[in-house]
């Protein structure tokens, strides 16, 4: 009944199992031999959709939107940059203008 040892499946495979399973239409037994995946292993994945399913509905809005500080870092990095920048700029054209003065 297995698949072979060492091999991995794919998320989408256990998914679909897993669900067919929830369903209910099928015994795990009919399901681990029309897969080829043993019936505890179906169980286990079974669970875990099941467990994983709420964490789908809880607030999506904050899972999707970045944090204030992953917005605000990196714009603070760039102002820091343009800001050495200037300085640098500024203190070159000074000692530009003064060679210009002297010669």
């Amino acid at each position: 009944m297995s698949r072979g040892k060492g091999k991995r499946l794919s998320a989408e495979f256990k998914a679909r199992v897993a669900l067919e399973a929830a369903k209910g239409a099928k015994t795990t037994s009919e399901i681990a031999s029309e897969y080829q995946v043993h019936p505890t292993q179906i169980s286990q994945w079974k669970r875990q959709l099941l467990d994983g399913v709420p964490d789908l509905f809880r607030s999506s809005k904050a899972q999707q939107e970045p944090s204030s500080e992953a917005l605000t870092g990196p714009l603070y990095e760039e102002i820091g940059r343009l800001k050495m920048e200037l300085e640098w700029l500024q203190k070159k054209s000074q000692s530009l203008n003064k060679g210009k003065r002297h010669g």
